[in-house]
């Protein structure tokens, strides 16, 4: 099945000429089915490479889904035309009273800055805290899991010596995890960061469940019972250019990088990198849809139910 996404959105030929099947709304007004809906909270400069990240990814499910776009009010995007924000975009006051499927956080390029600091801070919590009752899976990526870890469970965000960048290796430590069905023994997802969680400060919460890692890049995906909420700390989203545009950025502005880790064929940056994470990100992102959203949550979203244990504990707002 198609995802459903506006017509006009960049993202739609991109999606057509790799296969993906979209569906414009013109078509989907036709249907008699009710769509997953899922919101995408873009907190990344690069809106529209990070649009066609996840429709590419959303829309590569056997379901219907109708995806929402979310910027936040108090930031204003410089990286891409405001007529786009306009057509494609709302805010937080447009979309407060609906209810969804599933919500995705992306990452952000402000992990050096503490969390108050954070222009949208006041404006991301409130988000988070309404994910609770209005959202049935929330899906936090990055920096937007770090946020996500802080807020709800104060766990701190720690830097790490060097900016780990690059694909790393990771195993699946929850066997019985649904969101790792089909998943072999060893899989890779590309990280690009200077931060990070421990491993000791996230099982002092029993809520929280440890369900994949990498030996390089620490942990990689938490999730409460029944995928309420998940946490990802890397990137299997990034399409095969995300890391190199980003190391020549770093490397025309002189900033310290060094070549992406087990990218580059022979770490030789003259060649084509090696996409070895596009299957798991797939399977990943289905296994999230299906299992997870479509399977467990309600056909009438005004039916959700809040998320108790979440609601009494403390929040760092």
């Amino acid at each position: 099945m198609p995802i459903k996404i506006p017509e006009a959105l960049p993202a739609t030929q991109t999606l057509i000429d790799e296969n993906i099947f979209v569906m414009t709304e013109k078509r989907a007004l036709s249907q008699d089915i009710r769509p997953l809906h899922i919101l995408l909270l873009n907190l990344m400069p690069t809106k529209i490479d990070t649009e066609t990240q996840f429709t590419r990814l959303l829309g590569n499910t056997p379901l219907q889904i109708e995806l929402e776009l979310l910027q936040t009010a108090s930031h204003k995007a410089a990286h891409v035309p405001q007529s786009h924000m306009a057509n494609f975009y709302k805010v937080f006051d447009e979309i407060k009273d609906n209810y969804y499927d599933g919500l995705v956080i992306t990452g952000a390029p402000v992990e050096h800055m503490e969390f108050e600091d954070v222009q949208y801070w006041k404006e991301l919590c409130e988000i988070m805290e309404w994910s609770l009752e209005h959202v049935y899976s929330t899906m936090h990526i990055c920096w937007g899991a770090l946020a996500g870890l802080y807020y709800h469970y104060g766990i701190p965000k720690v830097g790490l010596p060097e900016k780990l960048f690059g694909v790393y290796p990771h195993e699946v430590e929850h066997h019985h995890s649904i969101l790792f069905r089909g998943f072999d023994d060893h899989f890779m997802v590309p990280h690009s960061r200077h931060m990070t969680v421990l491993r000791e400060d996230i099982v002092k919460h029993p809520e929280l469940k440890i369900l994949a890692s990498s030996k390089q890049a620490g942990v990689f995906a938490i999730s409460t019972d029944g995928g309420r909420q998940v946490f990802i700390t890397g990137h299997s989203e990034y399409d095969p250019l995300t890391l190199e545009r980003e190391y020549l950025r770093d490397k025309n502005e002189g900033k310290p990088i060094h070549v992406p880790e087990n990218y580059y064929p022979n770490d030789d940056d003259s060649q084509y990198p090696i996409v070895s994470w596009r299957s798991t990100a797939n399977l990943f992102f289905a296994n999230w849809i299906n299992y997870i959203v479509y399977q467990t949550t309600p056909y009438d979203l005004n039916e959700l139910e809040i998320v108790k244990e979440f609601k009494d504990k403390p929040k760092k707002g």
